[in-house]
């Protein structure tokens, strides 16, 4: 009896142990970095490597929290044409110059996504009679007129608006520029909140929509880094104006996406970021007084 006793009493000490082990740490990257991570890789082509615990850093990311650091993803991607922008300001290349350089060092980093969306929507919204039309217009790889076009003149309103302002306040035009990539990036998500996506099987169904935490989290992200460009020296008007023009901007392109394609793609996505970014831009010049 005592040899049982003792047995049973070694049972329950071991049913003890293991009822109260401490739960093992979470594994993989701390969620905030991994959604870093994602939109870098998303939106640029930037190498970003495989974090330590990343099960897979190619799986398609997760729409529904990802988006939430698109601000601070959108300053990692200006970083280089900032970068080049002030170099060139240094170097005595000039504003015209040195604004064209920075966008053709974030072009690179991008893969011109976005300028891409913006020419598909411009030859889509233009050429196209039908949403199955608009749709179909929009897939197509090659460029037509409308298209074009859009390219031609969100490079031309972008590189003169960097270049009137670098005339205006020198090396903090790169702050500007460094503020207009994350506030255009972050106000693109205006579509992807509010809308379907407008085909069953393209890339914007595909990962899924940001709940509205997310969106509240980019937003709030948003407001930090504009507080950051004013400590820096830009005006609270000109960053205020720039705020609500980038919205307009991106609410503008959702209403007419609704309307004409009935939904959001990418394609929307990607010239809802250039809009957002010209009037930014734009609205600092307003501001900012010669």
């Amino acid at each position: 009896m005592a040899t049982e006793s003792s047995a049973g009493s070694d049972r329950s000490d071991d049913l003890g142990d293991d009822e109260f082990e401490p739960p093992a740490p979470p594994s993989g990257p701390w969620p905030p970095l991994a959604d870093l991570a994602a939109c870098l890789r998303f939106y640029s082509r930037l190498p970003v490597p495989a974090l330590p615990g990343e099960i897979d850093a190619h799986a398609a990311p997760d729409f529904r929290t990802v988006p939430r650091m698109l601000p601070l993803a959108g300053l990692v991607i200006g970083l280089a044409g900032a970068i080049a922008l002030a170099a060139s300001l240094a170097l005595g290349l000039g504003p015209f110059l040195a604004a064209t350089l920075a966008l053709a060092f974030t072009t690179l980093v991008t893969g011109a996504l976005h300028e891409d969306g913006l020419a598909d929507v411009a030859d889509g919204f233009g050429g196209g009679t039908t949403v199955a039309r608009r749709l179909e217009i929009m897939r197509d790889s090659r460029i037509g007129a409308y298209g074009a076009a859009a390219l031609v003149l969100s490079y031309a309103l972008r590189i003169g608006a960097l270049a009137t302002l670098a005339d205006r306040i020198g090396w903090r035009v790169a702050v500007a520029f460094l503020m207009a990539a994350a506030l255009s990036r972050t106000a693109a998500l205006w579509p992807l909140c509010h809308l379907p996506p407008a085909r069953p099987d393209g890339a914007a169904h595909a990962v899924g929509r940001p709940t509205g935490a997310t969106h509240a989290t980019a937003w709030a992200l948003c407001l930090a880094v504009l507080v950051a460009a004013a400590l820096i020296g830009l005006p609270w008007l000109g960053l205020c104006l720039a705020g609500l023009l980038a919205f307009l901007a991106a609410w503008t392109l959702t209403r007419m996406a609704a309307r004409l394609v009935g939904g959001q793609t990418g394609d929307v996505i990607g010239a809802c970021q250039q809009l957002a970014e010209i009037a930014a831009l734009l609205a600092l010049v307003i501001a900012i007084p010669a």
